[in-house]
């Protein structure tokens, strides 16, 4: 972003979710670059009532008790909720060990303030979205002339290549994939960071030391995280665990840190085999408009770097 711009006018919606824990401290210790107008939970890696309160022990951690925190829908538009604690934890966010949220999320319905506040708002409205995407779709079907007044929706979701989930699709897509094919026929301008991206940002034992070393709560919180979450990655692939959604704050913060393309990109919702696949015409075969900008890189290095100067911003104490 341009130094000196006035704050980018942002609302966030997530699951968290370890990755989404460390986005939402990525972007609330960005408060000259992000004005942060409140964050939305949706059912995803955990139920949302561990969601929408994982939300709000965040916020709390990173000294920002002032951002508002919305929950939203429940469960997926058509499928049958399916969560991820086998990655998570029972909590979500376990390793974290945060104590109580301060104070309660709001009493609105997060699609009904999302309604409202994209209406009312004086300028565009980024969305950066690291759940499902089922608070969002709900929103356009109910209000379409909302689209108006997004600029732009930055989503972790998706792949070019393989899922995570299923050998097809990622667990964000496939979660609602109902909602996805809403939110990606809607004529937005998307960003779609994948897992082609995200899995080349892994918190390596260097990285992950960096961090641990700050020494303020919320460092110590993500280092806490992400030993728990990377177990899994390093038991299996040998490698540490990728920081999905912290991709989606980063880019909005430094998109000179990735490269991707313009391509057609559907959701696939009727195939029992490949329901929730991104399907990315990368070499425009279809004969169909581009729809998504597909980032495909990261300057892994500069990502970290990145994190590391934030977190050190967060409160000594909390």
């Amino acid at each position: 972003m341009k130094k000196n711009a006035k704050p980018l006018p942002l609302i966030i919606d997530c699951d968290p979710g370890q990755d989404d824990a460390i986005a939402l401290m990525l972007a609330m210790a960005s408060p000259a670059e992000l004005d942060l107008l409140g964050i939305c939970a949706v059912a995803g890696n955990v139920p949302l009532r561990l969601t929408e309160a994982n939300a709000r022990r965040v916020r709390d951690v990173a000294g920002r008790p002032e951002v508002a925190v919305f929950a939203g829908c429940p469960r997926p538009m058509v499928k049958i909720l399916e969560t991820g604690e086998y990655v998570h934890g029972k909590s979500g966010i376990d390793g974290a060990d945060l104590p109580e949220p301060s104070r309660p999320a709001e009493a609105e319905h997060a699609v009904d303030w999302l309604i409202d506040t994209l209406r009312r708002a004086d300028d565009p409205i980024t969305l950066a979205t690291l759940g499902p995407l089922t608070n969002i779709a709900m929103a356009i079907v109910m209000a379409p002339d909302i689209v108006e007044n997004i600029s732009e929706l930055v989503l972790m979701g998706g792949a070019l290549s393989l899922g995570n989930i299923t050998p097809a699709a990622e667990f964000n897509i496939y979660s609602d994939p109902h909602a996805a094919h809403i939110v990606f026929e809607a004529g937005l301008k998307l960003t779609m960071i994948g897992l082609d991206v995200t899995h080349q940002a892994r918190a390596t034992p260097a990285r992950l030391e960096a961090i641990r070393a700050i020494g303020n709560p919320a460092a110590t919180c993500v280092a806490g995280m992400l030993d728990f979450y990377g177990a899994q990655y390093v038991s299996t692939f040998g490698e540490g665990a990728p920081l999905h959604d912290p991709c989606v704050i980063a880019y909005i913060l430094r998109p000179d840190l990735f490269a991707g393309q313009e391509m057609r990109v559907d959701i696939e919702i009727s195939s029992p085999l490949t329901i929730g696949r991104t399907v990315c015409d990368v070499h425009a075969r279809s004969g169909r408009a581009a729809n998504v900008n597909v980032l495909e890189n990261i300057y892994a290095d500069g990502f970290f770097e990145l994190l590391g100067e934030r977190l050190a911003r967060l409160p000594k104490n909390i």
